[in-house]
């Protein structure tokens, strides 16, 4: 988390990644047994996502991290279990590998090609 550069900004003139990151912090701050977040990813850029990524990355092992998000990208990278939604109901649930080569995931947010 690289909030340390901004700490005397008003949160209103952080960029949203920033505030993002924040709203982590804050979370963060109750010393929760479990980190529920939903889409965190959401409206970053690319390099904000990475930010992210990289920060919840980090709390892996210290926290239950129980994560809804819709970026796959995001989902590989911090995952160890992934349970898969389409129209509300569960498609798939299990490991990367399982959950990248499922069908019904692969058509509903990979695509059908074989490098998704």
């Amino acid at each position: 988390c690289h909030l340390g550069d901004v700490e005397h900004t008003v949160v209103a003139n952080l960029a949203y990644g920033q505030r993002r990151q924040l709203e982590i912090a804050m979370a963060l701050a109750a010393e929760p047994n479990i980190l529920l977040l939903d889409e965190p990813m959401a409206g970053m850029s690319a390099a904000e996502g990475a930010g992210a990524i990289e920060l919840l990355r980090s709390l892996k092992g210290k926290y239950t991290i129980l994560l809804v998000e819709h970026d796959m990208h995001a989902v590989f990278s911090l995952a160890d279990r992934i349970s898969v939604l389409v129209y509300g109901k569960i498609v798939a649930t299990g490991g990367i590998e399982e959950i990248r080569n499922h069908p019904d995931v692969r058509r509903a947010y990979l695509g059908d090609d074989e490098d998704a």
